[in-house]
Formats: C-alpha cells, sequence, structure tokens
C-alpha cells in the first residue's frame, strides 16, 4: 500500500513547455491526497527557487529541497539537514572565490553567485529559474553548490572533489553536495518522521539526481521526457510531463481512477 509519493519538480511536475503544472497532474495529485496518500517535493532547487514556481499553489506535506540535503515539513520548518564536510566546503569556497566559473553557494536561508554570464542567464531561462543575488561567502554551513559548466568543467569538479556527488540538471547545469547526500536520503529522514517504510513509496522523477530515489523507492517512475539514467532506475516508465505521464502512471498502479 502506498503511504506517500515524492516528486521532482523540473520536467516532473513542473512542464518548461507550458511554464506551468499540467492540469491533469494536478487533478491526479487531489484525488491522491483525497485519499490519504502523502504528497511530498523532493527537488535540487531551494525553498527561495520554489515560492517563485507554480507549483507552491499546491498543497503538499513535505519539501525535501537541495536534493535532500535540506527537509522542511508541510508548515515548511526545517526538521533534518546535511551540510557538505567542512574541508571540502573550503575547496568549494576558493573555487567560488577565484571566479573562473559561475558558482553559487547555497545556505540554509540564503544563496548567491560569484559572477553573472550569458551561459548562466540562459541555463536558468531554459528552466524557468532565477539568478542569485552576486555575494560574498561569510562562513555559513553549506548545504548545496551550483557550478554552470560544459562537459570539460563538470569532469574537472568531479574529480577533485572527493567527498561531494556531482549530478547533471541539465546540460550547462550541475549540484554539488555531500557524497552521502542525495534525494533518497532526505526522503528516508521524512519516512522516520513519519513511521513509513520505504517499501511504502513511490517516486517520481527524469534527470541524473533522481536516480537514487527512483532506486530507493518501492516504485521509482521515470518520466518519458527523462533521461536515460533516471528510465534506467526507474521501475516504470510513464510517459512526458507534457503527455500527462504522473496521471497516466498513478492509474496504471491503481492509485486513481
Amino acid at each position: 500500500m502506498i503511504k506517500a509519493i515524492f516528486f521532482d519538480v523540473d520536467g516532473t511536475l513542473l512542464s518548461h513547455k507550458i511554464h506551468n503544472v499540467p492540469e491533469s497532474t494536478r487533478q491526479a495529485l487531489r484525488e491522491v491526497r483525497k485519499k490519504g496518500i502523502r504528497t511530498v517535493i523532493a527537488t535540487g532547487r531551494d525553498m527561495v527557487e520554489l515560492s517563485k514556481l507554480p507549483v507552491m499553489d499546491m498543497k503538499f506535506d513535505g519539501y525535501l529541497t537541495l536534493n535532500g540535503q535540506l527537509c522542511l515539513d508541510e508548515t515548511k520548518h526545517a526538521f533534518g539537514g546535511n551540510p557538505i564536510d567542512s574541508g571540502e566546503a573550503e575547496i568549494l569556497v576558493n573555487i567560488f572565490k577565484a571566479k573562473k566559473i559561475p558558482f553559487v553557494l547555497i545556505g540554509e536561508g540564503n544563496r548567491y553567485i560569484n559572477y553573472v554570464d550569458n551561459m548562466v542567464v540562459d541555463t536558468q531561462k531554459a528552466t524557468a529559474g532565477t539568478i542569485p543575488d552576486i555575494g560574498e561567502y561569510h562562513g555559513e554551513k553549506i548545504y548545496q553548490c551550483i557550478a554552470f559548466v560544459g562537459d570539460h568543467e563538470r569532469e574537472m569538479l568531479s574529480s577533485i572533489l572527493d567527498e561531494c556527488k556531482v549530478t547533471s540538471w541539465n546540460k550547462t547545469g550541475i549540484d554539488i553536495i555531500a557524497k552521502e547526500g542525495g534525494k533518497s536520503v532526505g526522503i528516508q529522514k521524512f519516512l522516520e518522521e513519519e513511521g513509513m517504510d520505504r517499501s511504502e513509496i513511490m517516486a517520481f522523477g527524469d534527470g541524473e539526481n533522481d536516480v537514487d530515489m527512483l532506486k530507493f523507492a518501492g516504485i521509482g517512475v521515470a518520466m518519458g521526457n527523462g533521461a536515460q539514467e533516471a528510465k534506467d532506475a526507474a521501475d516504470y516508465v510513464t510517459d512526458s510531463v507534457d503527455e500527462d505521464g504522473i496521471a497516466k502512471a498513478l492509474r496504471h498502479f491503481g492509485l486513481i481512477a
């Protein structure tokens, strides 16, 4: 019996074609909630960005932000966090200060970038993202970094960050989090809070940063528009976000009529 469903945002709940959540998805989530099934966001975004997207007019029972690194309940009160190790954070701060690549540092309540170029503007425009203010590091805990880079720079970052995990969410956008982190870690914290088992949950995602939660969930569903890594990790591949993929999958598994 499914008791909770976890949803990625970009490319899963949110269509970048219509820049909104399809009505079929909204209706499907209303139906599962009526049955007492919890719905939870699991995203690489932070709450500042989420608050500006057309998903926040919907009801959710939790928000696992920054790829599970900062977990909030339905009232948006934090109940779990997993900052990057201080030693590795020092390397990240040095990359930020060097200003060789556009680099974002994200703390519990703030996010800021070292500089903005055309790659930042184009990437954020393509994903309905907002551009952080330019800022400076002041010693706070870092929960996630974002780099706007191509393949070469991504490989370079992966090679020098021993205690971090690097995952893509766009061709020119990557997330950097603690090595032992990920959406599945945030989900586990939610399950501990709610007294649930992983066998009782379903997860929907489309990107490389969704792979761990798709494998972790009792039922992992990849969107038809998703990356091959997500599809390979899933138990079931549904149609795309723009082809009513979430509603069709929930109907396939008998969770809605």
